[in-house]
């Protein structure tokens, strides 16, 4: 009888278990987040520019943007996020994202994602920009990157 296999079975499990938990650093909240994820709306965005100046660097116009991205949280209440950049040479120099906190859990996600998109914004092309997750906030992220699209498309003509 080989007793080593029941103890290398059981060995393995619990090694899946600890890198299982090791993969994200969210809360139930988050994973009921991510679920809701799919049910979110196109984004009712709005992009306005000024400054038509072509950029040199890249293929987007050099100037000021903002749009709006939506989605919907596991509250079931529509949250907005308003994004405004500013580009030169295809680059992002300045980024300020505003939320509407429709929802008390999503104001607080929200606080968060907005205290830490400009450390992963500013500084990169805007081809390269794409939040997935800051702190703990991934559907701030979702409304985030879809004002970025809308971005992308006007800062393109």
């Amino acid at each position: 009888m080989n007793s080593k296999k029941p103890l290398l079975t059981a060995a393995a499990g619990l090694a899946l278990l600890g890198t299982a938990g090791c993969g994200s650093t969210g809360t139930a909240q988050d994973a009921a987040s991510d679920e809701a994820a799919g049910a979110s709306t196109p984004a009712a965005s709005s992009g306005t520019a000024s400054s038509g100046a072509p950029a040199t660097g890249g293929q987007y116009q050099n100037g000021e943007y903002t749009a709006t991205g939506s989605y919907i949280p596991p509250s079931n209440t529509k949250e907005e996020v308003t994004v405004s950049l500013t580009l030169s040479d295809g680059v992002v120099t300045d980024v300020e994202v505003s939320t509407s906190g429709n929802h008390p859990t999503s104001k607080r996600y929200q606080a968060e994602f907005t205290g830490g998109v400009q450390q992963e914004v500013v500084g990169k092309p805007l081809d390269e920009v794409k939040v997935d997750k800051i702190a703990s906030s991934s559907l701030t992220s979702s409304g985030f990157n879809k004002a970025l699209d809308e971005i992308k498309s006007e800062a393109a003509r």
